[in-house]
């Protein structure tokens, strides 16, 4: 599992793994989102009013943003893997055993 150290001053580096499975190049912007105790890291400034109508959603309520944040933490913090990046989440159970 990549690892990181913050400074002093609060900075840390994305380790390269990850920073290549989202596609950040330098003076990309990224969010933090707050899940709990734990972190979800993600490109920012994505504009998903672009993707409007590619899904037939019809008959169901609309979902904000932060429910669909709240989806993913809870996905994540239960072990699911990120397919899209190959990138496996781990439960602390998992961290325990190594």
């Amino acid at each position: 599992m990549p690892t990181s150290t913050l400074t002093t001053r609060g900075q840390t580096t994305i380790p390269k793994p990850i920073r290549e499975a989202l596609g950040l190049q330098p003076g990309d912007r990224v969010e933090f989102i707050l899940h709990g105790d734990r972190v979800l890291l993600r490109r920012a400034g994505a504009d998903l009013s672009a993707l409007d109508g590619m899904l037939d959603r019809s008959g169901q309520e609309p979902v904000s943003t932060g429910e669909m944040d709240n989806a993913i933490g809870t996905a994540i913090s239960e072990g699911h893997s990120a397919s899209r990046t190959g990138i496996e989440a781990k439960t602390e159970d998992d961290h325990d055993r190594n």
